[in-house]
């Protein structure tokens, strides 16, 4: 444990996400992930959720995690090391139409391998576009996480591009929803790549998670 963590116990998720940041690996087959060795932060969600973009923004990166106009083009789940003290992972984005039934269900079976057996695992941030709300492509999600018992927390994204109203609307909902599934966080996070809203509050769930 560093100095700079025990001087100031709440400056610790800024220093934590200040740190080295290093892609380890993209791996589109269970056999070639990194060691289990390190805690593991996931994130998933839809393509085009905004996913690369908020991964940049609590790293203060602008392109480590790659940022496309192209749905669907993150195809395997990349490793990003932070600090030498745990794993970001960036999975593909599903829904997408466009790709083929092939694709689709290789996708499948290599998010469902890793959620089923990686211990390491901490928790899942399903990331749900606040403009569109939930679809059922979440749904299909949040029940293979609840079969593979991984905590999971729901991370609504660009919520600068929503009204106060509609967000509002948007939270209770979801938390309503929430309940009904059992490996399920009960609280959504509200955040904003573009005005950089709720990156603390996420820093610290994240710090607390990964010790």
């Amino acid at each position: 444990m560093s100095s700079e963590k025990l001087s100031n116990i709440s400056d610790y998720p800024r220093w934590l996400f200040a740190q080295e940041c290093t892609f380890v690996a993209g791996a589109d087959r269970i056999e070639i992930l990194p060691p289990p060795t390190l805690p593991e932060i996931a994130f998933a969600g839809r393509s085009n959720v905004g996913k690369s973009s908020l991964i940049n923004a609590l790293l203060g990166r602008n392109s480590l995690a790659r940022v496309s106009h192209t749905p669907g083009r993150t195809q395997q789940l990349n490793f990003f090391l932070l600090g030498k003290r745990f794993y970001i992972v960036d999975m593909p984005g599903y829904g997408y139409a466009a790709a083929s039934k092939a694709k689709i269900k290789i996708w499948s079976r290599l998010i469902q391998d890793y959620l089923k057996g990686r211990v390491p695992l901490k928790r899942v941030f399903l990331l749900i576009d606040s403009r569109h709300g939930f679809k059922g492509s979440d749904e299909a999600v949040m029940e293979e996480l609840d079969k593979a018992a991984v905590s999971y927390q729901i991370v609504l994204t660009k919520s600068d591009k929503s009204t106060p109203t509609h967000l509002d609307e948007l939270i209770t909902s979801l938390t309503a929803k929430l309940k009904k599934h059992p490996a399920a966080f009960p609280t959504p996070l509200l955040t904003s790549s573009h005005e950089k809203e709720g990156l603390e509050p996420l820093r610290k769930v994240i710090a607390e998670l990964v010790g």
